[in-house]
């Protein structure tokens, strides 16, 4: 992986901020992106403050990325928002719809768009989109989240097809519940909703896994970091479920 350059959006926190650490200490060169900069500046690595849920936020990230440090080898496309603020389907705020819409699909198309040619044109390629085990099994009151997740799916498959003759790869990671911020947030929201505290819907979740606990962020950037590597040549259009043995 040394000298490949990677862009990793989400990269400020969580899952994204641990790939991109793991790829760093494989030699690869990269560029982490999100909204909020004082996060990843804490990250340590070059980053770029860019709205990835908008058409030009993206083509920052990437422009950002080729000019300072080269042509983009590696696309892990980690950042999206939850279902915390969502409501059963008939409540459902059409704007929500569409935000989660924009943020959790549309931008993991543009930045896809504006990459993987390049990739192509290369020979080599690995992209890896952060789904979650919502793309496959649906949640309640979570139709926008659980339908941007399933498309997301989608996506990386569709360009496992388009870009596998060219010697790029395509991938999803489906994680279960890891604790992260915007699992925090959700996990908050149902303790207010339920009037139980926070610790006690963190049980449940944890008690839904044999491990008896919920994934650590490394432990999903781990797949991550394998699937940008040499290593997993071989694997193409697969949704690998990341959940301690867990369906959700």
């Amino acid at each position: 992986m040394t000298e490949r350059v990677a862009l990793v959006t989400g990269g400020g926190r969580g899952i994204g901020r641990e790939a991109a650490l793991l790829l760093a200490a494989s030699g690869a060169r990269v560029m982490v992106a999100a909204r909020n900069q004082g996060e990843l500046a804490a990250v340590g690595l070059e980053y770029v403050v860019a709205d990835l849920g908008s058409p030009e936020g993206c083509a920052l990230a990437v422009a950002e990325t080729e000019r300072r440090l080269g042509p983009i080898d590696l696309l892990v496309v980690n950042h999206g928002i939850g279902s915390a603020h969502e409501r059963l389907v008939w409540e459902q705020d059409p704007e929500v719809w569409r935000q989660t819409m924009r943020v959790n699909l549309d931008g993991p198309f543009e930045l896809t768009r504006l990459t993987v040619g390049g990739m192509c044109r290369r020979g080599f390629g690995r992209v890896v989109y952060t789904s979650s085990t919502a793309g496959q099994t649906a949640e309640r009151s979570g139709s926008a989240y659980t339908a941007s997740k399933h498309g997301v799916i989608g996506l990386a498959r569709a360009v496992a097809q388009d870009a596998g003759p060219f010697g790029v790869t395509s991938n999803a990671v489906l994680p279960g519940w890891v604790r992260t911020e915007m699992a925090e947030r959700s996990a908050r929201t149902e303790s207010e909703r339920r009037g139980i505290t926070v610790d006690q819907v963190w049980r449940e979740r944890a008690a839904i896994y044999p491990r008896n606990r919920v994934l650590e962020p490394r432990e999903v950037a781990q797949v991550i970091a394998f699937l940008c590597g040499d290593a997993a040549g071989g694997v193409n259009g697969e949704a690998i479920t990341v959940a301690l043995g867990g369906v959700w």
